[in-house]
């Protein structure tokens, strides 16, 4: 999945002896959506001191500071809380220096629009695919909490999916005379409504007379989880997974729409977050 400019969301701090330079990074930073500042510092201490507390994504940090240099800055956190760091210089000579301490980027001041702008775009690039295999594992994880299969089978699953299976691939739903058959490989997820099943499969809504639990039988629990007692998701069409403070989960599928997980079900994904 990747994320558009407006979901990323980069918490930032800008580092620089000078007053003005600070502020003037800080409002031209204003113009990424993407990027949060939540501190200014004046030198290398109050730098270590911010980035402990506030764990930021992102470090703009001046070279050249009176105390401590940039540098130093870096040589001194711990990798463990390691941020991405872009130089800030009046000097090129710090390039290499720059570089070989892991610096995302290099601006050279005055810093021009479009260096800016494509030193933001390499960050916020590296946080999507951060955020994207983070999501992808948590998925699986939940995949594997809900299944119970071992990690293993799970990825010989995605692997194969169209093996043959004990399971029917297509469930027959009358309507008065008429008969649809709606391959199973297309439902989104089910709810029931009293003694019927909602079916919805591709923004259609299918209405069928059974009840949960014997829908459930027909499903391969591979695929089609209850995520609450009166919901079956297809958890391939999980894209992502969002708590609240509630202790509920809710499921956004790729179809759009957004599934309450019951509390009853807590216990199969809470060490996941």
């Amino acid at each position: 999945m990747k994320s558009s400019d407006s979901e990323v969301k980069i918490r930032a701090i800008v580092v620089d002896d000078e007053s003005l330079a600070r502020k003037g990074l800080t409002m031209r930073l204003a113009q990424f959506p993407q990027v949060e500042v939540v501190q200014l510092c004046k030198n290398g201490k109050e730098a270590l001191a911010a980035i402990a507390e506030e764990a930021p994504d992102l470090v703009f940090l001046d070279i050249q500071m009176p105390g401590m240099t940039g540098l130093q800055v870096v040589e001194n956190l711990q990798q463990d809380n390691m941020p991405m760091i872009i130089f800030v210089t009046a000097y090129d000579a710090f390039a290499i220096d720059a570089f070989s301490a892991n610096a995302v980027d290099y601006l050279l001041k005055p810093i021009e629009d479009e260096r800016l702008a494509k030193a933001v775009a390499k960050v916020t690039l590296q946080v999507e695919r951060k955020q994207s295999a983070i999501e992808k594992q948590r998925l699986l994880e939940i995949v594997i909490g809900l299944t119970g299969k071992s990690k293993l089978a799970i990825n010989e699953w995605l692997q194969n999916p169209d093996e043959a299976s004990e399971y029917s691939d297509r469930l027959a739903i009358k309507d008065g005379s008429s008969t649809t058959f709606v391959p199973v490989r297309d439902i989104d997820w089910v709810d029931a409504a009293g003694d019927y099943m909602c079916v919805h499969v591709q923004g259609q809504t299918h209405i069928m007379r059974t009840t949960m639990k014997e829908l459930e039988a027909q499903l391969d629990p591979n695929i089609f989880q209850r995520v609450h007692r009166s919901t079956i998701v297809n958890l391939q069409r999980v894209e992502k997974v969002s708590s609240h403070i509630n202790g509920e989960f809710h499921l956004t599928l790729s179809c759009g729409s957004s599934l309450k997980m019951s509390r009853s079900y807590k216990d199969k994904v809470k060490h996941f977050f």
